[in-house]
C-alpha cells in the first residue's frame, strides 16, 4: 500500500516489491489517488490497483471498502504499508486476519506506540532501529540500492579541468537544503560547476535566493533541470553529490549517488551520515543548529554550517587530480555495503515465516490508534476536513458578494 508514481517513496516501495517478488506474488495498492502513472508501463500493470479518490485528507486517498475488496480479491496473506499515517486500514487488515507490516519512516512522539499494531516493522536505518527495537516484530535491514541500475557511466570528471557538483532538490528544496548549498557554492574558488535537478521551479521554491540563482546561471556556474526524470536519474551529470538535507527518513539519494560513483557531501546527521566514511566516500558537513519541525516529526531538523559545507566542497576543487580515485572509492563503498538485494536477502523468507502477533500490548496499540484517528479528524479545520465542500462554499460566497455589489 503505497504512493506509486515518480517520487522517492514509490521508489522505496519498488525496491521492496522487487525483493519480495523473488519468493512471493506482490500486488500494489496505489494509495493517494495519483493518476499520473496510469497507463505508464513503468508503473502500471496487471498487479497494480489504483485506489479510488477520496475527498478526506486523513485517508490519503484510501477508500476502505475498495481496500477490503483488494485484499479479498487477491487472497492476500500480508499487507505491507508505506508511510501509512491513517490507522483505519491497518486495523481493518488486522480484523480480517491478514498479517500487517510497514517499513519505518514517518512517526511522531504520539504515534510511536501505535506501531505496535503491526506484526512486522522493517527499519532501514540505525536511527529508526534505535527507536523501534522494542517491537517484537522489528527487524533491522540496512538500506541499499539496485547496483545494476545505479552505476557509473564514467569515472572521469564530467568537465575536464573542473569539478561538477550535483544535487537533487526533488519536490522539497528547502527540506533538502538546496538553499544552503547555493549559498555555500557561491563561496568557492577555482574551477567548479553546480547542477541541480528539481521537479518544479527552484526560484519559486526559494524566492529569497532568486538573484543569487540568476547570477550563478548567467555566469555559467549553475545549471538547473526542472523536470521529472525516471531512475537512474541524472547522477551522471556530476562528479560529487552534495546533499545538506535538513531532514530525511532514509537518505535514498545518498545511496544512489554513491552507487553511481559520486562521493557525497552530506549533513553530519542521521540517517545521511550513516552512509559516509570520511576520507573514503565523502565528507560530513558540520551542523550549526537543530530545531523541531512544525508537524511534530519525531526527529529534529538540522541546518549545516554554510562555511563548513563550502570548505568540504572546496576540498574536491583543490584536490581535482585525485577526483577519479575518489569516485572509484565511492562506487566500491556502495558495492561493499549498499547492495539492496544482498542486505535484504533474508526478508522474503522472513515474510514467509511471519506469525500474526496476538498480545495485550497489540490490543492496547490498536485502541490507541482508534483514538488517534478520531481525535485527529475532530481537530481538523473545516477546510482540512472537507476541502471540496470548503472550496464550493467559498466560490458561492464570492458569487454572492459579486451579485450584492451588482
Amino acid at each position: 500500500v503505497t504512493a506509486w508514481f515518480e517520487r522517492g517513496a514509490a521508489y522505496v516501495s519498488r525496491q521492496y516489491q522487487q525483493l519480495l517478488e523473488t519468493e512471493h506474488s506482490v500486488h500494489i495498492f496505489a494509495r493517494g489517488g495519483e493518476r499520473d502513472a496510469i497507463g505508464n508501463p513503468a508503473w502500471d500493470g496487471p498487479r497494480v490497483t489504483w485506489g479510488r479518490d477520496s475527498a478526506d485528507p486523513l485517508t490519503q486517498g484510501l477508500h476502505l471498502e475498495h481496500f477490503k475488496s483488494w485484499i479479498d480479491l487477491n487472497h492476500l496473506d500480508l499487507v505491507f504499508f508505506n508511510e501509512q499515517r491513517w490507522w483505519a486500514p491497518v486495523l481493518l487488515a488486522n480484523r480480517l486476519g491478514v498479517k500487517t507490516g510497514a517499513y519505518v519512516d514517518y512517526y511522531t512522539e504520539e504515534t510511536v506506540p501505535l506501531f505496535g499494531c503491526y506484526d512486522i516493522l522493517v527499519c532501514n536505518t540505525r536511527r529508526h532501529w534505535s527507536m523501534f527495537k522494542w517491537h517484537p516484530g522489528a527487524r533491522y535491514v540496512p538500506w541499499g540500492t539496485d547496483l545494476s541500475l545505479f552505476k557509473p557511466i564514467s569515472q572521469s570528471p564530467v568537465n575536464p579541468g573542473s569539478v561538477t557538483f550535483f544535487h537533487s532538490a526533488g519536490y522539497a528544496p528547502v527540506r533538502k537544503g538546496t538553499d544552503l548549498l547555493l549559498q555555500a557554492f557561491a563561496k568557492l574558488t577555482g574551477e567548479s560547476r553546480l547542477v541541480v535537478h528539481a521537479q518544479h521551479s527552484l526560484k519559486a521554491s526559494l524566492p529569497d535566493l532568486e538573484n543569487l540563482i540568476s547570477d550563478l546561471e548567467h555566469s555559467n556556474h549553475l545549471r538547473i533541470y526542472e523536470r521529472t526524470v525516471p531512475a537512474p536519474g541524472m547522477y551522471h551529470l556530476g562528479d560529487v553529490y552534495v546533499y545538506p538535507s535538513r531532514l530525511d527518513g532514509l537518505g535514498l539519494t545518498v545511496a544512489e549517488a554513491l552507487a553511481c560513483g559520486l562521493p557525497a557531501i552530506v549533513s553530519d546527521n542521521p540517517p545521511m551520515n550513516e552512509f559516509i566514511q570520511e576520507d573514503n566516500n565523502g565528507r560530513l558537513a558540520r551542523i550549526s543548529r537543530r530545531y523541531s519541525r512544525a508537524d511534530g516529526y519525531y526527529w529534529p531538523q538540522c541546518v549545516v554550517d554554510i562555511d563548513h559545507l563550502a570548505a568540504c566542497m572546496q576540498t574536491y576543487v583543490d584536490e581535482l587530480p585525485y577526483l577519479q580515485i575518489k569516485k572509484d572509492a565511492a562506487r566500491k563503498s556502495a558495492e561493499s555495503g549498499l547492495d539492496w538485494f544482498h542486505n535484504g536477502r533474508d526478508m522474503p523468507g522472513l515474510f514467509t515465516q511471519l506469525v500474526k502477533q496476538q498480545s495485550s500490548e497489540k490490543d492496547a496499540a490498536e485502541q490507541q490508534a482508534r483514538v488517534y484517528d478520531a481525535n485527529y479528524f475532530t481537530n481538523l479545520t473545516l477546510q482540512q476536513r472537507y476541502p471540496r465542500v470548503y472550496r464550493a462554499v467559498t466560490l458561492l460566497e464570492r458569487l454572492r458578494r459579486k451579485l450584492r455589489a451588482v
